[in-house]
């Protein structure tokens, strides 16, 4: 994944052209004042960015679960599923 830093002045200038960069998957850093401010990035890398954010974080959770013995045999889960299923039926 390539980058492009540019200032925010020329991004307003260039926009149609450069948001075209975005959807070959560079992403665009705009600079206000020097500092770095914004980073333009096209929605489909966004969506699958943020997908594997998303699965990185449920495997440290679990990893976490592991550690912590915060975890059940997968036999006890569907029991206890089957248990709550049944009362609440029973309550219906």
């Amino acid at each position: 994944m390539s980058e492009q830093i540019i200032s925010l002045t020329e991004f307003k200038a260039s926009a149609s052209r450069l948001l075209e960069s975005t959807r070959a998957g560079e992403n665009l850093i705009l600079t206000q004042n020097g500092s770095a401010s914004v980073v333009v990035q096209d929605y489909d890398s966004y969506q699958k960015q943020r997908q594997a954010f998303l699965m990185l974080k449920l495997l440290v959770q679990g990893e976490a679960d592991i550690q912590n013995n915060r975890t059940k045999p997968q036999k006890q889960v569907f029991n206890d599923l089957r248990a709550s299923l049944k009362a609440r039926a029973g309550k219906e």
